[in-house]
């Protein structure tokens, strides 16, 4: 009985030396907060872990419609990626730009990220519909919903689920564009223009 009270207080006291250390460390100011000083290996570790096991979470249970191969959303999206979302995550051809160099964490390049089906980080794509499904309901979830201290803005406030999913169904086919394709499918016509200005 003494030693399991003995071990109760040890792992107490070790709790609240560990809480209180971190207090003292969360209010010393120590910890760089500066852009331009990359977290240590140990803490984008565990915020990089945090993110894409809570994404994965929030977008498993959406429904992802079954037309977003059409023509018209890959128009509408990729017109919408333009004017939104190149300036950080490039077009076919660029590598880098003004925000994709300042911000931290770097806002991934979308025009070279192949597409990666089976899951493994290999962007082999030899995996299934089930892959590729969760990827482009992850791409929406993240466009619709944002990602905290990352630069990401939640365009959902904004921009209804048809739109959002135009933007996911673009991004699907955004690594294979030439620089040419590209311009053919972003530029917007004149309807366009004015309906993306209401």
């Amino acid at each position: 009985m003494k030693k399991s009270i003995m071990y109760i207080k040890s792992i107490a006291l070790i709790a609240a030396i560990f809480l209180v250390g971190g207090g003292l460390f969360l209010y010393s100011g120590y910890y760089p907060m500066g852009a331009d000083v990359p977290h240590n290996q140990l803490t984008h570790k565990l915020l990089e872990t945090l993110r894409e096991r809570s994404i994965a979470r929030a977008a498993r249970d959406i429904e992802a419609p079954a037309d977003l191969n059409t023509s018209e959303r890959l128009l509408a999206g990729g017109a919408d990626y333009n004017d939104m979302c190149a300036g950080c995550h490039l077009k076919p051809g660029k590598t880098e730009s003004d925000f994709s160099i300042g911000l931290y964490p770097s806002p991934p390049n979308l025009t070279s990220i192949a597409d990666d089906d089976d899951g493994d980080g290999d962007g082999d794509g030899d995996g299934d519909a089930e892959n590729d499904n969760a990827d482009i309901k992850r791409n929406f979830w993240v466009i619709k919903h944002g990602i905290k201290a990352s630069g990401m803005p939640a365009w959902g406030p904004t921009h209804d689920d048809e739109r959002i999913w135009n933007m996911a169904a673009f991004l699907k086919r955004l690594p294979d564009l030439s620089a040419d394709q590209y311009q053919i499918l972003t530029a917007r016509g004149e309807d366009s223009e004015e309906h993306h200005g209401q």
